[in-house]
């Protein structure tokens, strides 16, 4: 069985490891969910909002000890770490204040003497966690899913187990028993999905449809958020400068290791060179270091073989007439960094215009005219976010109507808001996360009739 294991990125050395479980775990641990979650579920929705705001204040009170782990397994900045786990604290509040309306009951007239709908809880959720934002992934899913009255089962990623050990302690400290992590390997996530009710997964879109697959099988409900290759288009009256600061902060920030990035930047001609020339100013100004440092920007990746995979994009995108404009040069050293790398007249003979891309490498490509913008925005497989600069905001809302994503942000970077749904179509994945839209995703909605 495949261990729980974390290296430190900045250095490369084992810092824990743990074993991994077997499939025999999972009977006992679902049995005392299942307990729970029946005790749980008989609350009143604003009774599990005040045990989930008891939560919030252990997160906050503990913010510094988990965002230190987060940063010693996953190699993030230290200020990304605690920017992570102080908007996880904001969410369980943000729930907590509109889940008792949202899930109310509602009746619908009909030719009933009363109808209408409850949102009751399908169970046990199983959650399979990447390993990126070790504490907000996970509570992203499992808030509004608790707040519904189900229980949680939680895989973490198995380079976290540190973060995820933590997080269950806080998760007990605030006397909640519905929400449980299990140690186990990928031999046993078949007997995970099957023991409970429905699935949500966060990770890579081949992973996905392998667990798309498996709960097919069971007829299991699924939430699925996938890879993503957001298209960053720059029309010809876009803020060239503002457009070039957004681009680089949103490429760049941890370590390029977010499937929300942009990392496509698309370029019309009357603006192409002036943009690249003010992107590349703002990429030479990263500072790369270790994640504590406080004048670090550019964190190390997280795994060694995430750098291998991403030095061969980049490598074969060269070859196949990518212009290397900054980094692509393999470190030598301690720790898995990697520099900034900027790749111009990227085209779609290179793997990276077909793939996600996962560290800190910008693609540009560029485009013909708006329409051929828009086209290069979608001749993707993914479809999560995009973004387009124009000063036009009116042009831009009705070419975001052709832009096949999730979301469509103008004049600013992609990001997820407490407020909006956050999820993509194509091979990013479906189902929505946050907002009340990710409240009913693992609902019951129930009909009732009376005659």
């Amino acid at each position: 069985m495949t261990a729980f294991t974390s290296c430190n990125p900045a250095s490369g050395e084992v810092v824990y490891t743990r074993p991994a479980l077997s499939a025999d775990s999972l009977p006992p641990q679902l049995a005392a969910l299942r307990r729970a979650q029946h005790a749980w579920s008989h609350l009143a929705t604003a009774e599990r909002a005040e045990r989930l705001l008891l939560l919030a204040d252990q997160l906050a009170a503990s913010r510094h000890a988990l965002a230190a782990l987060v940063s010693l397994e996953v190699g993030k900045l230290e200020r990304e770490c605690l920017a992570e786990i102080d908007k996880s604290v904001q969410l369980i509040r943000y729930y907590a204040d509109l889940a008792p309306t949202l899930l109310a009951s509602k009746d619908i007239a009909t030719g009933a003497s009363k109808s209408g709908v409850a949102f009751e809880p399908l169970g046990i959720v199983l959650a399979i966690m990447p390993w990126n934002y070790p504490i907000w992934q996970v509570l992203r899913f499992a808030v509004p899913a608790l707040m519904s009255g189900n229980a949680c089962l939680v895989k973490p990623a198995p380079s976290v187990p540190q973060c995820s050990a933590l997080l269950l302690d806080i998760v007990r400290r605030a006397g909640l028993a519905v929400l449980d992590v299990a140690w186990i390997d990928h031999e046993a996530v078949d007997d995970a999905i099957r023991g409970c009710d429905a699935v949500a997964f966060t990770g890579s879109t081949t992973t996905g449809r392998q667990i798309a697959a498996m709960a097919g099988r069971h007829l299991k409900k699924t939430v699925l958020e996938l890879g993503g290759s957001n298209p960053f288009i720059v029309l010809a009256d876009a803020d060239v400068e503002a457009a070039a600061s957004e681009a680089v902060h949103s490429r760049f920030r941890d370590a390029g290791q977010s499937c929300n990035a942009a990392k496509r930047m698309i370029v019309v001609p009357e603006i192409a060179d002036d943009f690249v020339a003010a992107f590349l100013e703002h990429v030479r100004a990263l500072v790369p270091g270790h994640p504590a440092d406080a004048a670090t920007t550019l964190a190390p990746l997280t795994r060694a073989d995430l750098r291998e995979a991403l030095h061969a994009q980049v490598l074969d995108a060269q070859g196949h007439g990518a212009q290397l404009l900054a980094g692509g040069i393999m470190p030598h050293g301690a720790g898995f960094y990697y520099p900034a790398t900027v790749l111009d007249h990227v085209n779609s003979a290179c793997r990276i215009y077909h793939e996600e891309v996962f560290g800190p490498v910008a693609s540009i490509l560029r485009a013909a005219n708006v329409d051929d913008a828009i086209r290069l925005a979608n001749d993707t497989p993914f479809g999560l976010g995009a973004t387009i600069f124009s000063a036009d905001t009116e042009q831009a809302w009705r070419l975001g109507r052709e832009i096949e994503a999730g979301a469509v942000f103008i004049n600013r970077y992609t990001s997820s808001d407490l407020r909006l749904p956050f999820g993509g179509v194509k091979a990013s994945g479906y189902g929505r996360e946050l907002s009340e839209f990710g409240l009913y995703e693992f609902v019951n909605v129930k009909t009732y009739w009376q005659k």
